[in-house]
């Protein structure tokens, strides 16, 4: 078994597919564009060539939680019965689907595996196309909710959570800060490294947090002669990364090899993982972070899948004087194709900025591309030892950073610790976030010849510190 199915590109990628939901067509007015500004101003973040999944309700409402799909502005019920009829839906693909509206999660959906993930897209994309049955179009827009109108869940019940540290970029930066004389430890370039981090406290885009209290040690002190203070943090950061949500699981003792490993990957969402790095400087001697990120994540509600990513795979490369992977972290297919071109942005906007009506302001693009490890090496690395993963188990990426200072990934790096201050719009700056201020993820593909897709907004703000 190889992972080949979500290499292969198929009638769902088609960049001449349009729906009959209008507002996920491209218009026309933009055909001759080439900026990614001018289409990113007038495309859908989900044309009927993307198909994400999130946990939905009409807000406002006590009715329950349930799978939808996004399709231009608008959400497609998953669970209604007379959706799975008029796509014509096998009787596993129906039951994980109906279940999501008692579990309020899509833990069943991700267990049933790749061939039906990828049932479920066809079906889905043949019925909301412009081709589509006038009879299946109208069912399918029966159950259609604009996105204005509802209000997300968790996509899942996330059992474990895993924070890995994959960009070389931000190892090195972050280490150039605090190691001058050696910035990147000697086992990085070997190994996927990653620690457990706490899943009671992630949350969907929206989510607000109060700033996190721990212990700080003061800068320079002698821990020998000076006692840490319990103190709300005053270096709180963000970490813009990427989630990986498993989908199938494997046995535990028996590791997933690296050309299976995206079968067991049902899809990508956007994560904020915040971090508290006073907090984080003084606790990590000698074991690692704590209270410094188990106060709040923050995720993205939609995931989009691997095989809506199909047509913006890239090579997956190391420089040649690098260590190469380890034969159990090694593939032609991996090499070929198991790298993804994912463009990404990080906004801010104050609670001056809110006040007065002006738009948040982006601080950082890069893209996932420059990651250092893919993740079918996370997915295999991490059970290569016998660990389980289980259905809706979740993953970051780590802070994904560029070879470049404006593609920096948090705050941390783009202030040089906090010595060169971001400037604002509106002549506010910025080191480390303040209260009331709001950071908002963003994530697109795009290339000649393919559909542009996005992931939707991630946003998270931050209020003040608890008495």
């Amino acid at each position: 078994m190889t992972t080949t199915h979500h290499f292969r590109l198929n009638e769902t990628h088609d960049p001449a597919l349009r729906s009959w939901v209008v507002s996920a067509n491209p218009h026309a007015a933009i055909a001759a564009s080439d900026t990614v500004e001018a289409q990113a101003a007038t495309v859908s973040d989900f044309p009927i060539q993307n198909l994400p999944y999130a946990i939905f309700r009409r807000s406002h409402t006590d009715t329950r939680f349930r799978a939808g799909v996004a399709i231009g502005d608008q959400v497609l019920d998953l669970a209604a019965h007379a959706v799975h009829q008029a796509l014509k839906l096998d009787t596993s693909l129906a039951a994980a689907l109906t279940l999501s509206r008692e579990d309020a999660a899509l833990n069943a959906l991700m267990a049933l595996g790749p061939a039906a993930w990828s049932e479920l897209r066809l079906a889905l994309s043949r019925g909301l196309r412009t081709e589509a049955a006038h009879a299946v179009q109208a069912v399918l827009q029966a159950h259609l909710t604009p996105q204005a109108e509802v209000e997300y869940a968790l996509p899942a019940r996330i059992g474990d959570y895993t924070d890995f540290y994959t960009s070389v970029h931000h190892a090195t930066n972050i280490g150039r800060l605090f190691r001058p004389d050696n910035p990147l430890l000697p086992n990085y370039k070997w190994v996927p490294i990653g620690y457990h981090g706490r899943s009671s406290s992630i949350g969907v885009s929206g989510q607000q947090f109060h700033r996190p209290k721990g212990q700080l040690m003061a800068p320079g002190a002698d821990p020998a002669t000076t006692a840490p203070t319990l103190a709300p943090t005053q270096r709180l950061d963000i970490e813009l990364e990427l989630g990986i949500f498993i989908g199938q699981g494997n046995t535990l003792g028996e590791p997933v090899p690296l050309v299976q490993a995206e079968d067991h990957v049902f899809g990508l969402c956007l994560l904020n993982d915040w971090s508290a790095r006073d907090i984080q400087a003084w606790e990590y001697q000698p074991l690692g972070p704590f209270l410094s990120k188990n106060f709040a994540t923050t995720i993205s509600p939609w995931i989009v899948t691997l095989e809506a990513l199909a047509p913006f795979r890239t090579a997956f490369t190391r420089p040649a004087d690098d260590p190469q992977p380890l034969p159990y972290l090694e593939s032609a297919a991996n090499r070929e194709g198991g790298a993804f071109d994912i463009q990404l942005e990080v906004l801010m906007q104050t609670g001056r900025m809110r006040q007065v009506g002006q738009p948040a302001h982006r601080i950082v693009r890069t893209s996932y591309r420059h990651a250092y490890w893919t993740l079918a090496q996370l997915v295999t690395h991490h059970t290569v030892g016998g660990c389980n993963l289980q259905p809706g188990d979740l993953f970051g990426s780590g802070t994904l950073s560029g070879p470049t200072p404006e593609e920096a990934g948090a705050l941390l790096e783009l202030t040089r610790g906090g010595k060169q201050p971001l400037s604002l719009p509106d002549g506010e700056q910025r080191t480390f976030l303040q209260d009331g201020d709001s950071v908002t993820l963003r994530g697109y593909c795009e290339k000649p010849g393919t559909a542009r897709i996005g992931f939707g907004d991630c946003t998270g703000t931050v209020l003040p510190a608890r008495n």
